[in-house]
């Protein structure tokens, strides 16, 4: 794609999260918890508390605390509440912007989302404003070197994949969320590492940021991600990398 890639967002992201693995495991801790709260402990029988589970252990988070989270959300041991809320704006250059947040108190949160989207020149919208330009999607990352095309295609189709695109750093497959799970298992019983995988809001279309935008595009998403409350920001804003 002519712009910032998926995958240049993935290293940025890695090389964020790599340095604030205290702050990720909490971050994930707080998805586990509230899901197996929802759904109950058994992540078979709750797939929202797999989707969790999965991207705490893409992160390395380490099992014990991965059950203390599930302890915590299904009543075992005493934790706090949290209740989910997203937000939906416009980023400096107008691209769409979903902010998916846990927080035990909704008006600390809606206030640093606000000022985040005010003081890199975005703005916060209502509910609806751009949610109608995303997709629930199951979405896998797989590098070039991990596999071949014909063999991750092949494997992708067989167990549900709707799309797998082809780029010279590797493969996105697309999934519907229900079929993310059979994918994902598919792919680790073959042994194919995968650099990311997750249950996203995928847009249907693209936003090119220019000029001075693209620096407070990424300031506003660094700052996102370094906000305690904040689980997952999606986007449809591309960029030129240089």
């Amino acid at each position: 794609m002519a712009g910032h890639s998926k995958w240049a967002n993935i290293k940025h992201k890695k090389e964020k999260q790599d340095s604030k693995k205290g702050q990720i495991f909490t971050k994930h801790a707080r998805a586990i918890a509230v899901a197996a709260k929802e759904g109950g402990a058994d992540p078979e029988m709750n797939a929202k508390l797999k989707d969790a589970i999965l991207k705490a252990k893409m992160e390395n988070m380490p099992n014990d605390n991965i059950e203390r989270a599930v302890k915590k959300g299904s009543g075992e041991m005493q934790g706090q509440n949290f209740e989910e809320i997203t937000y939906e704006g416009y980023g400096p250059g107008g691209a769409a912007v979903i902010v998916f947040a846990l927080t035990d108190n909704k008006n600390r949160t809606a206030a640093d989302v606000r000022h985040i989207f005010d003081k890199n020149k975005g703005n916060l919208g209502t509910t609806g404003c751009v949610s109608y330009l995303f997709t629930k999607k199951g979405q896998l990352f797989v590098s070039a070197e991990a596999t071949d095309e014909e063999t991750l295609l092949n494997l992708a189709l067989e167990n549900g994949a709707d799309d797998v695109l082809t780029s010279e750093e590797g493969y996105e497959v697309l999934t519907k969320e229900a079929d993310f799970t059979a994918v994902y298992d598919a792919f680790m019983q073959e042994g194919i590492s995968i650099l990311e995988a997750q249950v996203a809001m995928v847009p249907a279309s693209e936003t090119v940021i220019e000029g001075d935008n693209v620096k407070r595009f990424e300031k506003m998403l660094d700052m996102f991600s370094e906000n305690d409350d904040v689980q997952e920001i999606w986007h449809n804003g591309i960029y030129d990398e240089e």
